[in-house]
């Protein structure tokens, strides 16, 4: 017995010891795709797109690129998305597209793009601009519109003879295929953040050249090397790389392209879809690269979608002609590893992704998220009695409409999810709880409503088209109830308690309703609608809590 127990400590010594050396990807866990990362004064930054959420373009910051802190948005004002830029109707699947995040002589810059697609015309536009600001924090400014800059994407480089560089993809007027893209350049004025001087048509991709987008330029050694994703954000999603020794081109693609693709690989490899990436320098010299993913956990895709990963990079002299150096990502395998060791040795944990919110703070806690620009008087914080209160509305959840819903990202497709909340309106059928929220047409209500002086609990899906999993009256409702969603083994359970006493099962279903085939990841929040009916309803939530359960990494 006593062997046994020994045995036992050294193996959860040398686990320990394990972990403290390792890392797993993803490193920003949940919907963030798209990265793009800059490093200023020993610390890391990195933007994200967004979408159709509001607020738009987490920032985040690191010491050691593995542990990040959400520290603002670039987007977090309803001026500056109202416009010409729009967050208010914007389409699922619209709105911010992939950034670029640099810094240059006391300022920050990020670069993207805004697609819309008019409710009337039908017809899809995207609109590139500019954020700038001082601190990454913010504030930010409003947007620079950048007018004559076609497609989606953008790219900023400054160049060392001080001439700014804004890089492009559109699609060519003589293309050869659908999807074909081609990556062009432009000087910039960022003075009054206009186009000048002649426009060069740099590259269409490498293997096939189908969706060539996301560029970013890079000088190494007096080269220039241009790094695109190629093959469009699902299976066959690539990072493709081309170089030259002048910015305008022409460039000379890379032979070993992809530098790195899941395309070789199963379908059913932990993780697939990988690309779009962006590189990045430490201090030291070494080079690393930041690009998404999605991971397998469920039919070959996951709740989350597309996340933020990170792998290591070398360069690399081609044998047969020693002027080319090219990056060789991940060398030692060539792709993506779920488990990693630490960047740096200082590091000795990976944080939890887990949540919680007592709403003790007098500003909403940064990482809730609203689908499109949230209306005026959702939502009071009550610092004297830490609580939210959150108002019902008529909209319910669908397609361009703005509803009472707000939400944190899911970061695991194992989780515990759970809020307490007093809810006793006036008005009958006002229905207030969880949401599970994939898109305005995919996600799962986990409500209580007031019938005809009853409270009735409900778990209902959107698939688009509603299915009641079920509905029943709950005795003994005094006002204040605890519900909660559990994910394990791909299965949801929903659990009520009333008072702080036990929990109840109230119902289950298959977990692979929620599984991300868009742009996005899912979203867990509250939410409240008055059905279409004028009311002054409300909800009271006293806490939120989430705790994300890694899978197994052996399984």
């Amino acid at each position: 017995m006593r062997s046994k127990l020994l045995f036992l400590f050294v193996l959860s010594l040398l686990t320990s010891i394990v972990q403290a050396q390792t890392f797993t990807n993803p490193i920003l866990a949940g919907g963030y795709p798209d990265p793009s990362v800059c490093y200023v004064d020993g610390t890391f930054y990195m933007a994200n797109s967004s979408f159709e959420y509001f607020p738009g373009l987490p920032i985040h910051k690191s010491k050691d690129l593995v542990n990040w802190d959400l520290i603002g948005h670039g987007l977090n004002r309803e001026e500056q998305v109202n416009g010409a830029i729009n967050l208010l109707d914007v389409q699922a699947n619209g709105g911010i597209y992939a950034p670029s995040f640099r810094y240059f002589d006391g300022t920050f810059y990020l670069v993207t793009t805004n697609v819309y697609k008019d409710p009337e015309t039908k017809k899809t536009g995207a609109t590139s601009f500019i954020l700038t600001a001082e601190n990454p924090e913010g504030p930010w400014s409003n947007p620079h519109l950048i007018e004559g800059a076609p497609g989606i994407d953008p790219d900023i480089f400054f160049d060392d003879d001080g001439t700014v560089w804004y890089i492009g993809m559109h699609e060519p007027k003589n293309k050869a295929f659908d999807g074909e893209h081609e990556i062009w350049i432009q000087e910039l004025d960022v003075n009054n953040f206009s186009l000048k001087g002649e426009r060069h048509f740099l590259w269409r991709g490498a293997c096939g050249g189908v969706w060539a987008e996301g560029p970013h330029i890079y000088k190494k050694d007096n080269n220039y090397y241009l790094m695109i994703a190629e093959g469009g954000t699902s299976y066959n999603h690539a990072v493709m790389v081309a170089k030259s020794d002048r910015i305008q081109g022409p460039y000379t693609a890379n032979k070993r392209n992809p530098i790195l693709s899941a395309r070789q690989l199963s379908y059913d490899n932990w993780i697939n879809s990988t690309g779009h990436g962006d590189l990045i320098e430490l201090a030291d010299g070494r080079w690393y690269v930041v690009l998404l993913g999605i991971r397998g956990d469920l039919n070959r895709r996951s709740n989350m979608g597309r996340e933020t990963h990170i792998a290591p990079v070398i360069w690399e002299r081609e044998p047969y002609d020693t002027k080319y150096l090219w990056p060789v990502i991940a060398p030692e395998t060539g792709k993506i590893e779920r488990l990693n060791p630490q960047i740096f040795s200082t590091v000795t944990s990976q944080k939890s992704t887990s949540f919680k919110d007592d709403f003790d703070k007098k500003a909403l806690d940064l990482q809730w998220t609203f689908v499109r620009v949230p209306m005026s008087r959702m939502y009071e914080l009550n610092n004297e009695q830490n609580e939210m209160r959150l108002y019902a509305h008529p909209n319910i959840i669908s397609p361009r409409k703005r509803a009472h819903f707000m939400g944190i990202k899911q970061t695991e497709s194992d989780f515990e999810f759970s809020a307490r909340m007093r809810f006793s309106p006036k008005k009958n059928n006002v229905d207030v709880g969880l949401v599970l929220f994939q898109k305005d047409n995919n996600y799962i209500q986990y409500t209580i409503r007031k019938q005809q002086e009853k409270y009735v609990l409900q778990v209902s899906m959107k698939l688009p088209n509603e299915l009641v999993v079920r509905q029943e009256q709950i005795k003994n409702y005094t006002g204040t109830i605890t519900l909660s969603v559990s994910s394990k083994e791909n299965q949801y359970h929903y659990h009520y308690s009333i008072d702080n006493s036990e929990a109840i099962l109230f119902a289950s279903t298959e977990a692979h309703h929620l599984l991300s085939k868009g742009f996005t990841g899912a979203h867990l929040g509250v939410y409240a609608t008055s059905n279409g009916q004028t009311t002054t309803d409300y909800v009271d939530i006293e806490w939120v809590n989430y705790q994300a359960n890694k899978r197994d990494l052996n399984k």
